[in-house]
């Protein structure tokens, strides 16, 4: 007897072939029939006047510390992700080798809050993740910002040393060999924003040599994009990488006459044999640190060391004067303005959540360093990035997969957290005809599969692992009601339910995804 039976779906298959009607049949975590016949099943589930899909897999995820907190993460499944990959930016908890004190500063804002940091490397890492078990799969990368802490130590911002730059290569080594799918980088966060050509090579020909994939965001999404994109695209060239570009964006009004040629570059190179391709969010809007407003040499200082120095006049001067005339990094302040900034969350401050920034006071930038010299915890900003032309001319090219970047840092996310799979299918799939679903779910799941490596996901045939969603297109909503979406009827993970009419069930089914299906030692 099988265990689940779809009756009379309309099957998206995740390849990118026309939608067909069959009955769809799992035994374990495998699909295990797709046909017309009727069989008997413990679960029977009319699917009839439905689409039944593979799992969506998020290509740039941050839920590392999310699923310790809250292992079934439904604000995953509920928008039907079934795969994610997490570790990116460079921000990162493992290894920690003794430098938890200052990898937790760098992880709050974005990663939120963990009581206990009960390993060191990667392989402790997945081994507390799976001795709580998460709602959906999970693979990750290696964050640049903890092989920078690791070997560097309380002096990371700057340039690193051979001998450094070894240690961070023999670490990266180690997680590569213990099933990471690559290496992460956030050149425009600190520490990363101090790596030069030098180390970020010694470390991409690692990568390369285990096939791994390099996901940077890039140190400029506005003013110097294409400096930055030809950065990232020689590196890639030289050390021959997969290359992945994090959440592509043009920022600022002043520079979306760019994005033409920042994709003839893109795929320019792409046409010259390198491998290639980028993810995006589907939200013109983003959503990072309130703090990395501030310059780099700030941020280069702890946070106890940064809310004394914004309680200085001289500090603040300098601060201001390098915010509204940037020297060799990206300020975005600068580039959008505090009236397109709006604080999502603040630890300390929670009556100004929603506050626009421009709103503050007859000073927004005093305001603003008010307000962060007597913030102790996370603090997050949602910005208005780009056009929404912009937003839909990366959204229809042939390199772009699906991804939600979403934070699950505070108890008020970003809609990506828990709407991006949504958003995209409705809003742009189905209300503006960017493209068919079927050419949808492939961004959104076989195609970022095949990106990873994962041969048996993001697809509905016979043998591949029961991933699934079904959906009823009708009720599907961009809306987030009562911690569901409505129109996700059910979402399975590895054969189990995990989400069926907007209740989250509370399995914990999850695997934890290895490149090339690593060993554990």
């Amino acid at each position: 007897m099988y265990d689940i039976l779809f009756e009379g779906a309309r099957i998206v298959d995740g390849q990118g072939g026309q939608p067909y009607q069959a009955n769809v049949a799992t035994l374990g975590s495998t699909i295990a029939l797709i046909g017309r016949e009727h069989v008997r099943a413990r679960t029977c589930v009319d699917a009839s006047r439905m689409v039944l899909c593979p799992g969506f897999i998020d290509m740039h995820a941050h839920s590392e510390l999310y699923a310790l907190r809250d292992p079934s993460m439904p604000m995953k499944s509920a928008q039907g992700i079934t795969s994610d990959i997490s570790g990116n930016c460079g921000i990162g908890v493992y290894p920690q080798a003794g430098r938890r004190r200052l990898l937790e500063p760098l992880c709050n804002d974005v990663l939120g809050r963990c009581d206990e940091w009960d390993w060191d490397g990667f392989d402790g890492f997945i081994d507390r993740l799976s001795a709580c078990g998460t709602g959906i799969n999970m693979g990750f990368l290696q964050p640049h910002s903890p092989l920078r802490t690791a070997a560097m130590g309380e002096d990371s911002s700057r340039a690193a040393s051979p001998d450094e730059i070894a240690v961070m290569c023999s670490l990266l080594e180690q997680s590569l060999e213990e099933g990471c799918f690559g290496l992460s980088t956030g050149l425009y966060y600190q520490p990363c924003f101090n790596a030069d050509d030098r180390e970020l090579e010694a470390l991409l020909r690692v990568v390369a040599r285990h096939d791994g994939l390099f996901c940077v965001h890039m140190r400029s999404e506005g003013d110097g994009i294409v400096e930055a994109l030809q950065e990232v695209l020689s590196l890639a060239m030289k050390t021959s990488v997969r290359l992945q570009i994090s959440h592509l964006k043009i920022i600022g009004g002043r520079n979306q006459d760019k994005l033409s040629r920042v994709l003839d570059l893109i795929h320019s190179h792409h046409d010259r044999g390198l491998d290639v391709a980028f993810d995006q969010y589907p939200y013109d809007y983003g959503s990072t640190s309130l703090f990395s407003l501030l310059p780099p040499w700030a941020n280069a200082l702890s946070r106890t060391e940064l809310r004394f120095a914004l309680q200085l006049d001289g500090e603040r001067s300098r601060m201001r004067h390098d915010m509204l005339n940037p020297d060799g990094w990206e300020s975005i302040w600068s580039l959008v303005g505090p009236e397109n900034i709006r604080i999502l969350h603040m630890d300390s401050r929670s009556d100004l959540d929603g506050t626009c920034l421009a709103d503050l006071g007859p000073d927004p930038l005093d305001a603003l360093f008010d307000v962060l010299a007597d913030e102790g915890g996370a603090a997050l900003m949602c910005d208005v990035t780009e056009t929404r032309s912009t937003l839909e001319r990366i959204m229809q090219d042939d390199l772009m997969g699906f991804s939600t970047d979403a934070l699950y840092s505070s108890a008020s996310p970003h809609p990506r957290s828990h709407s991006a799979a949504v958003e995209l299918i409705r809003r742009y799939c189905l209300d503006r005809r960017l493209f068919p679903l079927e050419e949808c779910i492939h961004r959104m799941s076989r195609k970022n599969a095949l990106r990873l490596g994962l041969e048996d996901r993001g697809v509905i045939r016979e043998g591949a692992v029961a991933d699934l969603v079904l959906m009823d297109l009708d009720a599907l909503s961009c809306q987030w009601h009562d911690g569901c979406n409505p129109g996700i009827r059910m979402v399975c993970v590895n054969g189990a339910i995990v989400h069926e009419n907007g209740r989250c069930t509370g399995l914990r089914p999850g695997s934890v995804l290895l490149k090339n299906g690593a060993k554990r030692g």
